[in-house]
């Protein structure tokens, strides 16, 4: 039996968002652009046709996609979990870190897969940075197995939003 995949409140409230736009207003543009598309003849050297009917098709999926998630996922309070584990790196934290070598300086937010964005600072909880990191507290050294050999990054903050 597999475990329900964890997912933040925010990030669940925003697949929530997602799915609703895609219900309400994603789904009727496609049906109106599929109904013009018929109208303009026949159907198998139709592109417009064609390229509705493929973009109905992924928004179906995603919608799919999005309600099994949901349905399935640990929705987990991050300021909950923070009240109970002050200053320790666990699901949700936010962490700044300070690259040991460089003294470089990052904020990630360790989340579940599904909500995973690098562009965000979101990492997955099961990447290697976040393995690294989880169970650390202020101040401790978590060494990350990169491709390019062993990087060291000390916890510089660690906080819950």
């Amino acid at each position: 039996m597999s475990t329900r995949p964890p997912l933040t409140l925010k990030g669940s409230e925003r697949l929530k968002a997602e799915l609703q736009r895609l219900k309400t207003e994603e789904r009727p543009q496609i049906i109106q652009a599929i109904a013009t598309a018929r109208e303009h003849g026949d159907l198998k050297e139709n592109a417009e046709y064609h390229a509705a009917r493929e973009q109905q098709s992924f928004c179906e999926g995603r919608i799919k996609e999005l309600e099994s998630t949901l349905s399935m996922a640990q929705v987990i309070d991050v300021v909950a979990v923070g009240a109970m584990n002050p200053g320790k790196v666990v699901f949700g934290a936010t962490v700044e870190l300070e690259e040991v070598e460089t003294g470089e300086i990052i904020t990630y937010q360790i989340v579940g897969d599904i909500e995973a964005d690098i562009k965000h600072n979101r990492v997955a909880v099961s990447s290697p940075i976040a393995r690294a990191m989880i169970g650390k507290e202020e101040g401790d050294v978590a060494v990350v197995q990169a491709p390019s050999g062993k990087r060291e990054y000390e916890i510089v903050a660690v906080s819950y939003q």
